[in-house]
């Protein structure tokens, strides 16, 4: 076999450049095997000297399998690589993985993919291939009895993949076109509402404790007796928990409506919102 149908040889195993490709082969005296492994620890050494960047664009997939959906982001750095064909594909079959594994990371990271390389190999291999920072974000399988799950995508990069998707649980006793439509609409109110929670009971108290410490801080300047700042500390933080609460916020369909008007409309198939994630790339 001549020099360069070893490199072309080389090239199709490994999916590296032609430069790196002739430089090991080089290397390894022309031996392909030897080359292959040489080009795998080059490979994990570019890999680890990326990962040191950001890496705040990618994609977010969806896949279903009977009552499981489940969505997994994943996050490169530029928009360029979010729509390179080697880079979709490797995410279409790990988002077909992820339902498998019921989203359980360290699971997904250890099971095979087509080629019988573990997610975790591939993952370094397409790093050292395309250059880029590459990782698996947030991900999360909805697996309720009795549920429906609804998905929406905005900003689709190809097929299930985008820059932005829900999933939406919903609980009703029948599924007619109603709760079909109603499912689609949440959906698509929660990827332009980005609710906290359900309900204003499960916000994260965290995030509540910030909020006061923000309101207290806006309202310092006012110079108002404390009893009348604490009312209006109050009246804000009330606020801020409505409109991020997704039961009390308008509906976008109907905004003089809020969604658990919408709710009660149709509530005669006893429909719940039982769960949610939204997930907007490097958000």
């Amino acid at each position: 076999m001549s020099d360069i149908e070893k490199v072309k040889k080389l090239r199709l195993l490994t999916g590296a450049g032609f430069k790196d490709c002739n430089s090991t082969l080089k290397e390894a005296n022309g031996d392909i095997d030897k080359a292959i492994e040489l080009l795998r620890v080059k490979g994990i050494s570019k890999a680890s000297k990326k990962m040191t960047r950001s890496a705040n664009d990618g994609v977010v997939a969806v896949s279903s399998n009977d009552q499981k959906t489940s969505v997994i982001e994943v996050n490169c750095e530029t928009d360029f690589v979010a729509k390179n064909e080697d880079f979709i594909n490797f995410v279409k079959e790990l988002s077909e993985l992820n339902v498998k594994t019921n989203s359980n990371l360290e699971e997904l990271r250890k099971t095979c993919l087509k080629n019988g390389k573990s997610v975790d190999v591939n993952l370094v291999d397409l790093i050292a291939k395309i250059g880029e920072k590459i990782t698996i974000g947030r991900l999360k399988t909805f697996n309720q009895d009795g549920c429906n799950n609804f998905v929406y995508h905005h900003s689709v990069v190809k097929d299930n993949l985008s820059k932005l998707a829900v999933i939406t649980c919903i609980k009703s006793k029948s599924l007619d076109e109603n709760i079909k439509l109603f499912g689609k609409q949440i959906s698509m109110h929660i990827a332009a509402c980005n609710p906290l929670s359900i309900n204003e009971e499960n916000i994260d108290k965290k995030i509540l404790e910030k909020e006061k410490e923000l309101i207290a801080e806006e309202l310092k300047s006012l110079g108002k007796p404390e009893k009348i700042t604490n009312k209006i500390a109050q009246g804000k933080l009330n606020k801020y928990k409505e409109e991020n609460s997704l039961l009390s916020q308008q509906w976008v369909m109907e905004p003089k409506k809020k969604v658990i008007d919408i709710l009660n409309e149709i509530n005669g198939n006893d429909i719940e919102i039982v769960d949610y994630i939204r997930i907007k790339v490097g958000e």
